[in-house]
This record gives C-alpha cells, sequence and structure tokens, in this order.
C-alpha cells in the first residue's frame, strides 16, 4: 500500500484554542477520502493545513513521502477547488486553466494544448472563450475543477465545493467529481457537512468532532458499525432514533423507556445487571404494522411523503422516526404496531456513548 498523505499526532492551536487535536490519518494513493463532520469540527483546518494554508502547531505531515510540515504552499504541489470557485474574473476559462502553466514558464502554445485536453475531459471545450460572469454555477466549479486538473497534482483538496450549488445539480457535480478522480487516478481530500455526499463518493470516511477524529474507514462499516453514539446520529439519513433503556436486574432482559411505558425485550447473553443503555433504532430498520401485531402500539403524529419513501414521526417520548418504502395511506392520530428488527439493534454505553457489542 503506497501513502499519498501521512499525518502523524499533528495538533493545530489558535491561541488557547486547541482546534485540531492529535490527529493520525493515512491516505492512500489513488484513493478518495471524506472529511465530514459538524459546523467547527476542525474538517476545514485540517484539509487547510495540507494545503499549507494553515501552519500545524506540532506533529508531522507528508505527502508522497516528502516530509511538509514546513514547507509553504506553492512547493506542495496540491491543488485546491475552494467553494467559491475563486476564478479570475477578468480572464477567460483558457486564461484562468493556463494562468498557473504560463506563471511557472510553460509556453503559450503548451499551455493551450494542455487547457483544451482538460477541457475536452471536464466538457469546457465549448467555454474556452467565456468568462466567468457569463457561466452558470456549475460551469464556474468544473472550471475550478478543470484549473486543479491541469496541474497534475499529487493531490486534489475539495473544501465543499457543491455548497453553493442548487439540489439537482449537486448531485450531478458529485457524479462528475467521482468519474473524474476514478479517470484521473488521483487521490482526493474531500470536506463537507454533508454526509451523504460523504457516503455516496468517499472510499474512506473520516467522522469529526471538536478536532478529534471519532471514526474512519469504509462508509458502509461506518453505518453498520458506528464507534459511538455521535458516528451512529450523524451517519445516516433520517438519523437514528435513541431510546434510553435498562438491563434488568437478573440481567436476561432490557427495558426501554417510552416516558411512562416500558417495553421488553429478551437478551440472548446477559448484560450488567440494571446497566442503564441507550438503545439505537435506524429508522429504516422499522417497520408498521397493524395494532396488536408489533412489538409494541405507537400513534402516528406526522406522516411525510417523499413518493418512494415515506416518514413517519411518532407520538413517544422520545419520539421515533421511521422509513417505510412507497406511499402508505396514513395520517396524524393513526395507530399502530411498530416492529423492531433485534438484528438491526444497536446498544451505546449511556455513559461514554461507546457502542457495545448486540446481545439480542
Amino acid at each position: 500500500m503506497t501513502l499519498q498523505i501521512e499525518l502523524n499526532g499533528v495538533n493545530k492551536y489558535y491561541g488557547a484554542f486547541h482546534a485540531l487535536k492529535n490527529i493520525d490519518l493515512a491516505i492512500k494513493k489513488g484513493s478518495f477520502v471524506a472529511l465530514v463532520g459538524p459546523s467547527g469540527c476542525g474538517k476545514s483546518t485540517l484539509l487547510r493545513s495540507l494545503a499549507g494554508l494553515e501552519k500545524i502547531s506540532a506533529g508531522e505531515l507528508k505527502i508522497a513521502g516528502d516530509l511538509m510540515t514546513n514547507v509553504p504552499p506553492r512547493k506542495r504541489d496540491v491543488a485546491m477547488v475552494f467553494q467559491s470557485y475563486a476564478l479570475y474574473p477578468h480572464m477567460t476559462v483558457e486564461e484562468n486553466l493556463t494562468y498557473s502553466l504560463r506563471i511557472r514558464g510553460i509556453n503559450k502554445s503548451e499551455a493551450r494544448k494542455a487547457a483544451e485536453d482538460v477541457a475536452t475531459t471536464t466538457g469546457l471545450m465549448p467555454l474556452l472563450k467565456r468568462y466567468p460572469r457569463e457561466l452558470s454555477g456549475g460551469q464556474r466549479q468544473r472550471v475550478a475543477m478543470s484549473r486543479a486538473i491541469i496541474r497534475n497534482p499529487k493531490a486534489f483538496l475539495f473544501d465543499e465545493p457543491l455548497s453553493n450549488l442548487d439540489a439537482s445539480l449537486r448531485v450531478h457535480m458529485r457524479k462528475e467529481i467521482r468519474l473524474l478522480h476514478d479517470r484521473l487516478k488521483a487521490t482526493s481530500v474531500y470536506v463537507t457537512h454533508d454526509q451523504i455526499e460523504a457516503m455516496t463518493m468517499a472510499d474512506h470516511v473520516v467522522v469529526m468532532r471538536d478536532g478529534v477524529i471519532e471514526q474512519q474507514g469504509h462508509p458502509l462499516a461506518l453505518y453498520d458499525k458506528p464507534a459511538n453514539r455521535f458516528v451512529a446520529g450523524f451517519i445516516g439519513s433520517p438519523a437514528m432514533n435513541f431510546i434510553p433503556a435498562q438491563v434488568s436486574a437478573d440481567g436476561a432482559q432490557l427495558h426501554l423507556a417510552f416516558g411512562e411505558r416500558r417495553e421488553t425485550f429478551g437478551l440472548t447473553t446477559h448484560l450488567e445487571p440494571s446497566r442503564k443503555l441507550l438503545v439505537g433504532l435506524r429508522p429504516e430498520n422499522l417497520s408498521l404494522v397493524p395494532v396488536g401485531e408489533g412489538d409494541f402500539d405507537i400513534v402516528i403524529a406526522l406522516v411525510e411523503s417523499t413518493g418512494s419513501s415515506t416518514y413517519v414521526t411518532t407520538i413517544t417520548e422520545p419520539e421515533l422516526t421511521i422509513v417505510v418504502s412507497g406511499g402508505r395511506a396514513m395520517r396524524s392520530g393513526d395507530r399502530m404496531g411498530l416492529k423492531i428488527d433485534p438484528m438491526s439493534v444497536h446498544l451505546f454505553d449511556l455513559d461514554s456513548g461507546r457502542r457495545l457489542p448486540s446481545t439480542f
């Protein structure tokens, strides 16, 4: 396995504020890695540290095997694509693409040939003589990506590049970015707050919170086996349901708390008697059945249909979200049974939030 980017014990301080805390991250050559997390988690700071736009306070950074900790941005041979496109408004598309080549002394004809090659790959050939103001948001983002591609860098760094686009164009552009990545066999690091983007685009997802990597791995590994409550609640849409629970005095049963109600489930192996837990239930793993045929009954508070799926919110404490396929003839106030698939239940320690082995 060839590593293209390595971070060992990386820390970043802004005065007394500890923005990145002992970050260890190894990125394989040719992989697509997504950094994801809520606002302020440190993902953009980490990306900017890779680019050299932020100086790390401690630790070691290598790119393509070379130590880059104190190397200035222009000598790191990485290309960054920004949310704001960062195009030169007074230059045509072709001039934007060739600018980095021209300042490196490459002659005009070679630069023009390189621009045409990249424009053919990214579908910009008809737009080479236009100015940024004459382009749509998607076209501008394509120019920004093409400007990065023409440099043939050691890594592409994307800082929330699709945030300014409308929903349908974002879906289209994330396909384009992934296809370009595969075609170029590039190494890409992609920052987003949108976990759907991270799950659908990346080979490897890094979930961050408060400057710490909470978990990293293949997208489905994070979905199926979240390391803790935070990752479980962040990965997956709609978010996982969490229900307070307590192990029975004999350790053989689990009591789920719905306000004043208690629902009991048997355990296949014993847990620590009287231990308090959180039960995690993904909305898509819950089923609505006729009253009396489920594990317990619920009352529907809200029904939201998207056509292909229906989201149901229950009148419970805590409230539950349930996803059922297709359109269903349900409405607020209906009483139904709720069935839980025991194999899909996640257990978390109440105090630490750490995931526990399922014992259903």
